[in-house]
């Protein structure tokens, strides 16, 4: 084990003893803020340690193997001893370093998925459709929930744009490399002489701000305008000023929401939105200048980049971050995302690994 690692392992080791002399002792009890602080802290480095612990273990029994070596009578256990030592040790090495890995603080988040028609006219709007619907069978297979935030329907059954709230254990940390430009190659159904045509989307993934805390909003910087709902929605909804726009003036963005009845309900789920998509700008800005030092094929957050390739023809999806390609469209379609989620995140953390046996010793 590099040294470097092993001196943070017995950082955390000691750690996990000042904590528990501290919760024995009943000083951490005089403040509750104080107690519930170490108690989480405990919580997270109790793993690691254990881990650290059952390695130096496998170690010292691998150390005590070896000296049986020099008798005959016991070489041949010794040698089956040390093996299984080894194995046990690469095993808990591999484990360790994933443990200490950089968490991410929004992986247990809700999220906000946002779905942009771009080149393509209908037949882009149309895919947006097909996207929503693939994100939305896979947060069933998940059981998240996924609730309508704003819609922006096409002449032809698709989205011109359409915003949705994902509630679920790890949502962000399962979608959060989707974000980027989403290509597909197809026969539309309107083309009369069987081309095919390429059409683009883009998908943003933004983690659920904390009750707009984490984002300082100032009232003043806002513009709120209240307009009549378009679309289907019943007499009320198109016959009330119940839809509402944000505009963030320092920033530009603006926030529509009109899938409720209710103006009152609208204006926070607009507010909620604004919040993630304010965080998002300020992670994406912090994601481009770790960037700007290790590039990072994973993650990068840049939307422009055209990410994934959805060939109908072929029958191929194929993801260009990690070169990873598949010839199952249409379960991936039905919301079958696991195996592409599974080669990021393991894409994602061999980057961080990497990163991690090239700090200095």
């Amino acid at each position: 084990m590099k040294s470097s690692i092993r001196e943070k392992l017995d950082r955390l080791a000691e750690r996990k003893e000042e904590i528990d002399a501290l919760l024995a002792t009943g000083q951490a009890a005089k403040s509750m803020d104080s107690y519930r602080k170490l108690t989480r802290e405990r919580a997270d480095i109790e793993p690691v340690v254990t881990l650290y612990l059952a390695y130096e273990k496998a170690n010292a029994e691998e150390a005590s193997a070896r000296v049986l070596l020099n008798d005959p009578e016991m070489k041949e256990l010794a040698a089956a001893e040390i093996d299984a030592a080894q194995a046990e040790m690469e095993r808990l090495e591999a484990e360790l370093q994933r443990s200490l890995l950089p968490r991410d603080p929004n992986d247990e988040r809700n999220l906000f998925l946002e779905i942009r028609a771009g080149t393509g006219g209908d037949e882009s709007a149309l895919f947006a459709g097909d996207l929503l619907r693939m994100y939305t069978r896979y947060a069933e297979r998940q059981r998240w929930k996924v609730e309508m935030v704003s819609v922006s329907e096409s002449d032809l059954g698709g989205y011109r744009e359409v915003i949705v709230r994902i509630v679920g254990q790890g949502a962000y940390s399962k979608l959060k490399f989707e974000s980027g430009g989403h290509r597909v190659q197809r026969v539309p159904e309107t083309e009369a002489q069987g081309r095919i045509h390429t059409s683009a989307c883009t998908v943003a993934v933004m983690p659920e701000a904390d009750e707009l805390s984490e984002v300082v909003i100032n009232p003043a910087e806002l513009r709120i305008d209240t307009f009549r709902a378009s679309g289907a929605g019943g007499q009320h909804i198109n016959k009330t000023d119940s839809a509402v726009r944000i505009t963030h003036l320092p920033t530009g963005i603006v926030v529509e929401c009109q899938d409720d009845r209710s103006q009152h309900r609208n204006k926070a789920q607009a507010l909620s939105v604004l919040a993630a998509r304010i965080k998002d700008a300020q992670t994406r800005a912090q994601q481009q200048q770790i960037a700007s030092t290790r590039k990072s094929l994973v993650g990068s957050g840049d939307r422009s980049e055209r990410i994934r390739t959805y060939n109908f023809p072929q029958g191929r999806v194929t993801d260009h971050r990690i070169n990873l390609t598949l010839y199952k469209i249409d379960a991936i379609m039905a919301g079958e995302l696991d195996e592409i989620v599974s080669a990021l995140t393991a894409e994602y953390q061999a980057d961080l690994l990497a990163a991690l046996s090239e700090e200095p010793a």
